[in-house]
């Protein structure tokens, strides 16, 4: 019985060496006991020792198992092949044992073993990546050592394909494939024991393992060999197969102790599961003559009860596998289902509403079979009592969601059922379909289309099959019709839901089933039943339409559904079968041929053709004639008809009812013949033609759909309230149906739209012709006629021209109009209009004439315009015009579309919406244009004309920047829409001819403004000697572009496009483009002050992406620079320069440049061009270069005659160009310039009237202007740049010179205006400032080689006369009210005038002659001739000019410490007596001081402190805030210079006014948070970093490189300078400031200025030549401490001053030292005293001890304390104590009277509390 080791415990004497059984052991063969399992541990190859030990790497010692099965075998004496688990005798076992783990090591290659040992782990990944590199190493290795795996494969594969991992088993059947593909024959051996594991697996529940298992098997098996295959092994697999079914468990299959309980089962019911798919599958695949010899075997299996429960079980895949294999059975052995009948019965008919989705499929499936093969089934289950009760519960449910599976079983299934089971007939029909149909009202059945068709489907076919079955049968019948099939469609007609489910179809189908077989059996009595069954549904069906009809309020589903089923019936032939449904027709007997809309599809497209005869073939379009309706069908519906179409008509006529006419409508859109007709006419005979033309008249006679239309339709058409009468016109379209041909039609149409119709119902009649082609057909002629071509134009021009008044209260009334007009110009059949080609173009002339018009309304009228419906009208014309070439109205409408949209609103006074609109419809326009064939540009006038227009516009009319900004993007959308044209050359010739000749450019170029030459002429880049420009912008101009800077605009906008797809474009078109637009770029970039919308032209490009850069990129820009130096060469000026931009910006390399100066001969004789050219070339040339100019130009310069001198190619051009070199310093040759300078005072000996010394300008020639300026720009340069002493005469010749035309400068103010006087005047004082330079730089080392009375001539005659000149001149020159802006060229001569003035030595500042300023009133100690001065200059620093305001500050900064010793004259008049005694400062500069204050409250006061401002350079505020910034740099050199008296009354004025609290509060808006000084040179690492505070602002006029910093580095000297000269006043200000601004001051203070300022205050100490008689003084700058010892007579003091971290902000802390001979008391009175001297002094340290030491010497000297302040001095205002008490004689200080009095609110005697007086 047993296997080897006997019995199912045959294992058992091994004592268990592991107390755990394995996962999964048993998996592999039919069930054994965990006593078993466990020695089963010793058959596999374990891998695991002891559960803690350290594993051995490759585990070359077998574990405890493995030795057990060693054990095993040898005790067994014998080594097992297979280890059975079964009981039966014919088990073969299924696992091979492993002979000993030594032998698997020689048997298996490592890595194979490897891979098998991590195959048996528990882990599901260690498993899944090991059976993945199985896979890889089956397809890799050779196959020998693949072989050596096979005797192992089987246990493993048994085992692991029934893994409780999805993936693992997935992967085991991919590895499997490989394995079977790499050993291929080899595998036989194993096969019995492999096959019932891997059908189990083809049947898995997962589907992607299944679908692996599959291909594995078609790997090994082709589909022929197959059942050979399982043929071979079928016992093996039987028995795997029924062990598993019949003996397993869920604890037999998995160990309980390690799996948990849930995945325990889940693997039995998948092995259940997929055990019984596989018997099925071994049922299919087994060949006939191999089955009975399975028959035992299945025998055995379906004697267990177990099997049969199955059937019961409570998972649905097992449910459903079984009743799989049921039908597998019955069909493969029926004899044995046979002998088991009363257990195949009872478990398939009882389980008959099982409702799970799984199973249903299968159970139905069972249920056909077991009915079908066998035969006595119902003898085993009661059907009225069990099984037809379950039936009709889940047929009264609608299948419990499972209809569509269920239903169609149904009709096999009562075509199954024997006559016994089913009597009485009657009940058991009528209940069943009742069911059936109760099943259509649940909801999820209503809900469903599937279900529901599913249903209807099942209820109609088995109606069918009852009544065929029972034909003859009076109760039978009408209970089938009346009882089922009426009420059914009666439930359906009130239920919208139900008519989707093609209900209708199917009755139509089963009345044509009738109706044919009816026919077929003629004379027999089958056919007469059939009829009478036939006449009855008639009968019945009309009771209930007419019933739904028959209601004045008649439900809207109702009546749908009516006409739905009428539709259907009146169809020849169902179309169930087909997808789409055809439409049928119905025609009556004695009905006249008429057309129908749906036989249109078979007459001719020419409607005319369409008579009488061709339509008579019509129902023969099918080749069979079963499409022809049943004469049974066509009485009894023709009559139903009439009768529903009579009942509606009387409903309507009599109570309007809506709801009756729509019905008529569908109904006669189906049913559309006279008889209709005639009986909706009823006895109506009155006639409606009175007035009509004879045809009409005679239309109306003879056709009662003619005369319908008439009497009623137009009649409903025309009322107003009816929002959609789509119905109605269907009803007119059923009308003209009728009519005999198409001219008739037409003759119709025409008269009703002349009198009877509205216009919305004419676009309703449009429409419906444009949804249907058939509808169209009919109307064509109409359509194409004249009377409606002419109606439309009469429309257009009355909507055109409407009064805007009336379109507020109708707009409705005029959408509609709109939108006809727009269908009749964009709806087009087989690409032909509508209407008359003649009548579009009317239309569309007319719109044109519209929008031309509306650029003269205002904004509001165009809201209101028609524009917009214009526009939605164009759009649609355009956008559906597809292959329709355009006319010539609407390509001129087009061009208006687009220039509305290229016009800026400020024009076209449009709204947004409108233009956004107008720009979509234009595009569309275009749009088709460019993609239709042929040579677009010629033939298309819109191109034509909209280049024409663009040109005019840039060149000729005046756009400002937003009116090109607009232009420039409709062009963008324009030419992206041609880009995407065929025809390559359309976007080139389009360009073309936008582009300017020659000429044209020249015009415009002409016409920019030459105030760009400004710039150039001062920086001396270009030299002119003619006056041939004007000096400003039109005022009218201010915003409106030159043409020039328009036109290049738009050309490189253009090509920008264009680019983008390698557009060809002829004669170096990009390259002029290019040209021109870098002719505007420098044309703007020269002007001194640009204005504002020039600025936002050149942001627009940037944003456009116009620039050099883009343009070049695109395309191919050699020939560029050959044109620029043409151009340069020929005219001079912009070309020259913008030469010299490209160079400078690296645009182009100087090796391309040089290509075009190689031959310098080649630019004498000098022109203009040349000259200009190569004075831009200058700074870029080599100095060979230079030099081969200059040996061009000495020549001619030394040839000279008077008459040349002026001239370009004389003297003016050769200087001009020789000056061009020397200002890149490039001529170092001494001899040369000298020569040069002999040259000139030739010129000036034989030819002096040419230079202007002392004369009037305004009669010189612009030739001898120029050639003075050269000469000076010379002498400047020469100054500059020559090294070599000079003679005497040559400096008496240049000295006497410059004043000379400086006299003559200041001679001709008048003429200032007059740009070379401006310069003549520039050049002069920038000559007098050189050598102011010049003598202001030279030392007792230099002066040396200067002749001998030179700087004494200087001094006393020269700088004396420069500045006698040009002082009253810059007095003169700002008292004029005008441009002061400091690049303006007006004020090009300040510049260097001013910087000369700061030359000015104080002495001839001092004894200049000013004419008297002198203000009334104004409080001054001053002499008149200062006052004079400061009244003069002070305002100046207000003036908006920077060189200005510089210049005064440096005069006035040499006055400033002359003025306090007038004050301290006058000192004694300010007595004690005042409370708190003030002085103010000079009075000129305080009030200038309180102007710029409320100017800067402007600028900053909104402004929070501790936020930093940047001031934008030479702006407005700029000036207002140097000014201000200056101002106070002076009043503090005038405080620093007074003495510690005054300065204590300054500071109290000063602290009066606020005024230095207010500067403080600006300079912590102006001071950077990081005041780094901006250095080019690295600085190195050991040094301090250089802050704005260490380092000395220069305030240069010329330079304007540091103009950024000018502000900030100014601001942080003032606070520097605050902090150093009133350190008292900042504390004061510091310590009451609120706690932001305290900690933002300490913050930047400590960091920034304290070290600076200490270290300068420690140096001061340290380098004092103070000499104190008595005390000495040494400072420590490490310590930042000062030690000063005081000593008279016996006693010495010693006091350590110690200055803080914030210093001066902090106070500062007096320590003592040692002292001799003082008291302790006294001792503290002093160090009090110096500590309060050194706190509210505003002064150094040395200043406070001095004072300290003054207030010592007096005590010892015998003057007493002041008794509330103990301290001689004051420590405030530094008097001595004076006022005195009459009673006890104690003196005290007035300052602290007056404080005791006003705190003490008394007047007593502080000492006495006696009354003072």
């Amino acid at each position: 019985m047993g296997g080897v080791g006997g019995g199912r415990g045959g294992l058992g004497v091994v004592v268990p060496v592991s107390p755990f059984p394995v996962a999964g052991a048993g998996s592999c063969g039919p069930a054994v006991s965990t006593r078993g399992l466990r020695a089963v541990r010793a058959a596999e190859t374990a891998t695991m020792g002891g559960k803690n030990k350290q594993r051995t790497k490759g585990n070359l010692r077998p574990s405890n198992s493995g030795r057990a099965a060693e054990l095993l075998a040898k005790e067994q004496g014998t080594v097992p092949g297979f280890i059975g688990f079964g009981t039966f005798h014919s088990d073969l076992g299924y696992v091979p044992a492993i002979q000993g783990a030594e032998e698997i090591d020689s048997l298996v290659d490592s890595d194979f073993r490897m891979v098998l040992r991590k195959l048996s782990k528990k882990d599901v990944t260690t498993k899944l990546k090991a059976m993945q590199e199985f896979g890889t190493m089956c397809t890799e290795r050779d196959t020998e050592i693949v072989k050596g795996v096979l005797p192992y494969w089987p246990r493993i594969f048994c085992k692991i394909s029934l893994d409780h991992d999805r993936r693992v088993r997935e992967a085991t059947q991919q590895a499997f494939e490989k394995l079977i593909l790499k050993v291929k024959k080899h595998l036989a051996p194993y096969l019995k024991s492999l096959m019932g594991y891997w059908l189990m697996a083809q049947c898995d529940t997962y589907t992607p393992a299944a679908s692996a298992a599959k291909d594995a098997f078609e790997a090994a098996f082709p589909p022929s060999k197959q059942p050979e295959a399982i043929a071979f092994c079928k016992d093996e697999i039987t028995s795997v197969l029924q062990d598993h079914l019949i003996k397993e468990t869920p604890d037999t299959l998995s160990d309980p102790q390690t799996v948990p309980e849930e995945e325990r089962d889940a693997k039995f019911y998948r092995v259940v599961t997929c055990s019984l798919l596989a018997l099925k599958k071994l049922l299919c695949l087994l060949p006939e003559n191999e089955l009975d010899s399975l028959e035992e075997k299945f025998k055995s299996l379906l004697s267990q009860n177990k099997f049969w429960k199955y059937g019961k079980h409570s998972i649905p895949q097992i449910r459903s596998a079984y009743f799989e294999l049921v039908s597998a059975l019955c069909q493969r052995i029926p004899q044995l289902m046979k002998d088991e009948a009363s257990k195949v019965s009872p478990s398939v008919l009882l389980s008959i509403d099982d409702s799970d989705p799984v199973v249903c499929p299968a159970l139905w499936e069972a249920v056909l079979y077991t009915l079908t093969t066998v035969e006595d089934c119902w003898l085993h289950v009661n059907a009225k009592k069990s099984v037809f009760p379950k039936l009709s519960a889940v047929v009264r449910e609608g299948g419990r969601g499972l209809a569509t599976v269920i239903y169609p079983y149904l009709l096999p299934f009562i075509s199954k059922l024997p006559q016994s089971i089913t009597d009485p007939k009657l009940d058991f029909f009528k209940n069943f379909l009742t069911s059936l149909v109760a099943g259509l009202s649940t909801e999820r059945t209503k809900t469903s289309f599937s279900e529901c068709s599913a249903v209807i489907s099942a209820f109609f076919e088995c109606l069918r099959f009852i009544m065929q079955q029972n034909l003859g049968e009076e109760e039978i019948e009408e209970m089938l019709v009346n009882d089922q099939l009426i009420p059914f469609i009666d439930a359906v007609l009130k239920d919208p839901k139900l008519q989707d489910g093609q209900l209708f179809n199917h009755l139509a189908e089963t009345l044509s089933s009738w109706e044919a077989r009816a026919d077929l059996e003629k004379d027999d009595k089958t056919a007469r039943n059939l009829e009478k069954v036939l006449l009855n549904f008639w009968e019945k069906l009309s009771e209930i339409c007419v019933e739904k009809i028959n209601e004045p309020e008649a439900d809207v589903k109702s009546v749908l559904g009516v006409s739905n089923l009428l539709q259907v019936l009146q169809k020849p032939k169902s179309s169930l079968k087909l997808n789409k449904k055809k439409v049928g027709k119905v025609r009556f007997a004695d009905e006249m041929p008429e057309n129908n809309k749906e036989n249109e599809k078979c007459v001719s497209s020419e409607g005319e053709n369409s008579e009488g005869p061709e339509l008579m073939a019509e129902p023969s379009v099918s080749p069979s004639c079963s499409n022809c309706i049943s004469p049974l069908r066509k009485k009894p519906l023709e009559d139903l008809v009439c009768k529903l179409a009579e009942m509606s008509i009387n409903y309507v006529n009599e109570q309007k009812s809506e709801q009756h006419l729509r019905f008529l409508s569908t109904l006669l859109n189906s049913f559309s013949s006279s008889q209709v007709f005639k009986v909706l006419l009823g006895d109506e005979k009155q006639s409606t033609v009175r007035g009509k033309p004879l045809e009409i008249a005679k239309l109306v006679q003879k056709n009662p759909a003619v005369q319908f239309l008439y009497q009623k339709i137009t009649g409903w058409l025309n009322e107003d309230q009816r929002k959609d009468a789509g119905f109605l016109v269907d009803i007119l379209y059923s009308a003209l149906c009728c009519c005999d041909s198409n001219v008739e039609r037409k003759a119709i149409l025409d008269d009703l739209i002349e009198v009877e119709l509205k216009w919305n119902s004419v676009l309703q009649i449009i429409e419906k012709a444009c949804s249907s082609s058939d509808n169209h057909a009919l109307v064509t002629p109409w359509l194409k006629g004249d009377i409606l071509g002419e109606k439309l134009v009469t429309l257009a021009e009355h909507l055109c021209n409407k009064d805007l008044e009336s379109t507020v209260s109708s707009e409705p009334y005029f959408s509609e109009r709109w939108t006809l007009l727009s269908l009749v110009l964009s709806q087009h059949v087989k690409n032909d209009y509508l209407i008359g080609e003649v009548y579009v173009e009317r239309i569309i002339v007319k719109l044109h004439e519209t929008l031309s018009k509306a650029k003269k309304l205002s904004e509001a009228e165009n809201n209101d315009s028609s524009v917009s419906f214009i526009c939605d009208v164009a759009y649609n014309y355009f956008s559906s015009a597809k292959g329709c070439l355009l006319m010539p109205s609407s390509e001129d409408l087009l061009l208006t579309l687009f220039q509305l949209c290229a016009e800026s609103k400020e024009k076209t006074h449009l709204p947004d919406f409108i233009i956004s609109k107008l720009k979509n419809t234009w595009l569309s326009g275009v749009n088709l244009l460019v993609h239709r064939t042929g040579d677009t540009f010629k033939q298309s006038t819109f191109l034509r004309l909209s280049a024409l227009w663009l040109k005019n516009q840039v060149q000729f009319s005046t756009l400002d920047v937003t009116s090109l900004q607009v232009l420039l993007s409709a062009v963008d959308d324009l030419l992206n829409v041609l880009l995407e044209s065929k025809d390559a050359n359309l976007l080139g010739a389009y360009i073309g001819s936008v582009m300017p000749d020659n000429s044209e450019w020249e015009k415009m170029r002409q016409s920019l403004p030459v105030q760009w030459l400004h710039r150039p002429l001062l920086e001396g880049r270009l030299s002119l000697n003619y006056e041939g420009f004007k000096t400003d912008f039109k005022e009218q101009d201010t915003k409106k572009l030159p043409s020039h800077l328009c036109t290049s605009a738009l050309l490189s906008k253009m090509i920008l496009v264009a680019l983008k797809k390698e557009t060809a474009l002829e004669n170096n078109e990009l390259e002029k483009i290019i040209a021109e637009l870098l002719y505007s770029l420098q044309w703007y970039e020269e002007l001194d002050n640009p204005p504002v919308f020039l600025a936002g032209f050149c942001e627009m490009l940037q944003k456009m992406n116009i620039t050099y850069d883009n343009l070049c990129g695109l395309g191919n820009t050699s020939g560029l620079l050959q044109l620029l130096f043409d151009r340069s060469r020929k005219n001079g000026t912009l070309w020259s320069l913008i030469i010299a931009k490209l160079i400078l910006s690296r645009s182009v390399s100087s090796d391309e440049v040089k290509q075009h100066y190689k031959r310098k001969e080649g630019f004498f004789p000098l022109t203009e061009g040349n000259m200009h050219t190569i004075q831009s070339l200058c700074p870029f040339l080599s100095k060979e270069d230079k030099k081969e100019f200059i040996a061009e130009c000495i020549p001619a310069l030394l040839a000279w005659t008077k008459e040349n001198v002026c001239h370009i190619n004389g003297g003016f051009g050769h200087l001009a160009i020789f000056n061009s070199c020397l200002q890149t310093k490039s001529i170092d040759d001494g001899e040369l310039l000298h020569g040069l300078l002999k040259i000139l005072i030739t010129w000036k000996k034989d030819h002096e009237d040419i230079f202007l010394f002392s004369c009037n300008l305004s009669e010189v020639s612009p030739e001898i202007l120029a050639v003075n300026i050269e000469i000076i720009r010379f002498l400047s340069l020469f100054l500059k740049y020559c090294s070599s002493p000079l003679a005497e005469s040559e400096w008496d010749f240049i000295m006497c010179s410059m004043l000379a035309w400086l006299e003559t400068t200041n001679e001709n103010q008048a003429l200032y205006s007059v740009p070379l006087v401006q310069l003549f005047a520039y050049v002069s004082c920038d000559l007098a400032c050189e050598l102011s330079a010049f003598f202001d730089s030279t030392t007792l080392g230099t002066t040396g080689s200067l002749p001998v009375n030179l700087i004494s001539e200087w001094k006393e005659f020269f700088s004396p006369g420069i500045h006698s000149l040009l002082l009253p001149l810059l007095v003169t020159a700002t008292g004029e009210n005008r441009d002061t802006s400091e690049t303006s060229f007006q004020n090009a001569m300040l510049k260097p005038m001013c910087e000369t003035l700061t030359y000015i030595p104080k002495d001839q500042l001092l004894s200049q002659k000013l004419p008297a300023r002198l203000i009334a009133g104004q409080k001054t100690n001053l002499p008149e001739y200062l006052q004079t001065l400061l009244n003069t200059l002070a305002p100046l620093l207000l003036y908006r000019a920077r060189p200005v305001q510089i210049a005064v500050y440096h005069m006035l900064y040499k006055l400033m410490p002359e003025f306090p010793q007038y004050d301290q004259d006058n000192l004694k008049s300010y007595g004690d007596e005042e409370e708190e005694p003030a002085l103010s400062p000079p009075a000129a500069l305080m009030s200038l001081l309180s102007t710029q204050e409320d100017l800067l409250e402007n600028v900053l006061g909104c402004i929070p402190v501790g936020q930093i401002v940047t001031i934008k350079p030479l702006s407005e505020d700029f000036c207002y805030v140097l000014g201000y910034l200056l101002t106070w740099k002076l009043i503090l050199t005038f405080f620093k210079a007074a003495s510690s008296q005054l300065r204590a009354l300054y500071s109290m004025y000063l602290r009066k006014t606020k005024s230095l609290n207010k500067l403080l509060y600006h300079l912590f808006r102006l001071m950077p948070e990081n005041p780094a000084f901006a250095e080019t040179a690295v600085e190195l690492s050991n040094k301090d970093p250089r802050t704005f505070f260490t380092e000395e602002l220069q305030l240069g006029i010329r330079d304007t490189s540091a103009l950024p910093y000018h502000i900030p580095h100014l601001a942080c000297s003032v606070y520097h300078m605050t902090l150093k000269d009133l350190p008292a006043m900042v504390r004061l200000w510091w310590n009451s400031s609120e706690k932001r601004v305290f900690n933002i001051v300490d913050r930047f203070t400590s960091k920034y200025v304290s070290s600076v300022l200490s270290f300068q205050e420690i140096s001061s100490v340290q380098t004092s030549t103070q000499l104190f008689n008595g005390m000495t003084v040494k400072a420590r700058a490490t310590t930042r401490e000062v030690m000063a010892t005081y000593s008279i007579e016996d006693i010495v003091i010693e006091l350590i001053i110690q200055l803080p971290s914030n210093y001066p902000l902090g106070s500062i802390t007096v320590e003592s030292g040692k002292r001799v001979g003082v008291a302790v008391q006294q001792w503290r009175n002093w160090m009090l005293q110096l500590s309060t001297y050194l706190t509210h002094q505003n002064g150094s340290i040395m200043e406070g001890l001095a004072l300290w030491k003054n207030n010592v010497d007096k005590r010892f000297e015998g003057v007493e304390d002041c008794m509330i302040c103990f301290s001689v001095i004051h420590g405030f205002n530094y008097s001595l104590p004076k006022k005195a008490c009459r009673t006890c004689k104690k003196k005290f200080h007035s300052a602290c009277l007056y404080k005791w009095f006003t705190s003490s609110n008394k007047s007593t005697c502080p000492l006495c509390r006696e009354t003072f007086f």
